[in-house]
Parts: structure tokens; C-alpha cells; sequence
């Protein structure tokens, strides 16, 4: 254990995953998603996938918690609940496909789906349907395929979300506990698979006290009034942070 903690603090390019974690914890508190789309760019290009992964679920797993029980009064939790259904369907699958792929298009394919969407959002692109239990199933579903492939189950449940009629509180509430239910069924999967290793569970747990700082952070300067500010901000980080993780720099 003590080999592990010592591996995890001397791990290059650690800054970089502290900043991250702080960062994406801080969206996530005022916007209610982006951990991944934030955090997974920075952390991809310093640590293999699969890694990468490890460390976003042990930190994602405490992030929410001081507010969790806030969260919950404001969600709709039949709607969490199909959302957790259908990504438990198919995540094992984006596991799957995960395990095959090189680092280097891993980090491609996690930067490019982080610039899609706040590039999406802002043209307007939109669910526009009515929201039936069979469309949140099958959003939960195409999040957790993507959310095994590259570590990003955010952009079909924001892209559901952001069309529909509810109040922002509301939003913001559903989608950080269901993105808080995917962490620990990440986790419970790469656990099963074998795949669970001690350094990068090390460095999650390390990562957790900046997350969750970010986290209460990001909370507090809430204000559903001005929630469009918020959402603004939160696609200009995404993006920086996309850019920021593109193979390209080296």
C-alpha cells in the first residue's frame, strides 16, 4: 500500500490531473455535468485509458457527495432510475471496444466528443421529441455505450436534457446524480474485468479532495437566475480542456 501511495504522488504529470480534478469538479457543481468532458481530455494525455478511467470514478465517487443530499430533493428520480437501467445494458459493451483501443485514439476520440457537444449545444441542437420512458431508456443506453468507449456518458443526456421544458435546477439535479450512479457502475465493471489496479485507485482517491472542493465551489456561485452564464462558461472549459488533451501536442 505504502509502494502504491508513493507511486500514485510521484506519478508524472500529476499537476496536470489535480487541475483537472479541481476544474471538472467546479463545472460540475454549476452546471451539474462536464466531469468527464473536462477531466478525461487532461488526464488522457498523461495516463493510459483505462487508468484514466480509474482515477475519474474513485474521485467522481466522493465529488458529488457534499451535496448529494441537496441534489436529490431537486431530481426526478423515476427518470435517473430508467437512465441507470438502459446504461447498465450497454456499458459493458463500450468496455469492451474500450479495451482494444490504442492511447493515442482513445485521447482523439474523448477530445473530439468534448468539443461536439458544447459545439452542438450552442447550434441548437436539440431533442425536440416528447421525453418517454422509452427515449430516457435508450439515452441511458447510448450514454453508457459511450461512457465505456471513452469515458464520456454526459452528451446524450445533456443533448435530451437541455431541450426539455424543466427548470434548470431540475436538470442540473438528474444529471449529476445519474453521471454519480455511472461512476460507481464504471467502477463496479472495470472491478469485475480484472482491471482494477492500485496506483491509479491511489491517485483517485488522492483526487478526490480537489474534486470535491471544485465541487462546493462551483455550487455556491450557482444561481438558477443566470444559469445560462453558467452553461456558457462551462462549454468554454470543456472546450479548453479538449484542446488541451488532442495527441497532437505531443
Amino acid at each position: 500500500m505504502y509502494d502504491a501511495l508513493n507511486e500514485a504522488l510521484t506519478y508524472p504529470g500529476l499537476v496536470w490531473v489535480i487541475l483537472g480534478a479541481f476544474i471538472a469538479g467546479a463545472v460540475r457543481g454549476f452546471s451539474g455535468f462536464g466531469t468527464a468532458l473536462v477531466f478525461l481530455p487532461i488526464a488522457g494525455s498523461v495516463m493510459p485509458p483505462v487508468w484514466a478511467l480509474i482515477v475519474l470514478t474513485g474521485m467522481d465517487s466522493f465529488g458529488p457527495l457534499p451535496t448529494l443530499r441537496r441534489t436529490v430533493k431537486s431530481a426526478n428520480l423515476p427518470d435517473v432510475r430508467r437512465l441507470w437501467i438502459g446504461m447498465v445494458i450497454a456499458l459493458p459493451m463500450g468496455l469492451m471496444v474500450l479495451t482494444r483501443l490504442e492511447p493515442e485514439i482513445f485521447r482523439y476520440i474523448v477530445s473530439i466528443a468534448a468539443l461536439l457537444v458544447p459545439m452542438l449545444l450552442l447550434a441548437g441542437l436539440r431533442y425536440s421529441g416528447p421525453m418517454t420512458p422509452s427515449v430516457i431508456y435508450g439515452a441511458g443506453g447510448i450514454s453508457g455505450f459511450l461512457g465505456g468507449v471513452a469515458g464520456v456518458p454526459g452528451p446524450p443526456v445533456i443533448l435530451l436534457y437541455m431541450a426539455s421544458p424543466s427548470p434548470p435546477a431540475l436538470i442540473r439535479a438528474n444529471t449529476m446524480i445519474y453521471l454519480f450512479l455511472f461512476d460507481l457502475t464504471l467502477l463496479a465493471f472495470i472491478a469485475a474485468t480484472g482491471q482494477l489496479e492500485t496506483v491509479p485507485v491511489m491517485i483517485g482517491l488522492l483526487m478526490a479532495l480537489p474534486t470535491m472542493l471544485g465541487t462546493v465551489v462551483g455550487t455556491a456561485i450557482f444561481n438558477p437566475d443566470k444559469a445560462h452564464i453558467y452553461r456558457g462558461a462551462g462549454y468554454l472549459i470543456v472546450m479548453a480542456s479538449a484542446l488541451r488533451g488532442l495527441p497532437i501536442w505531443g
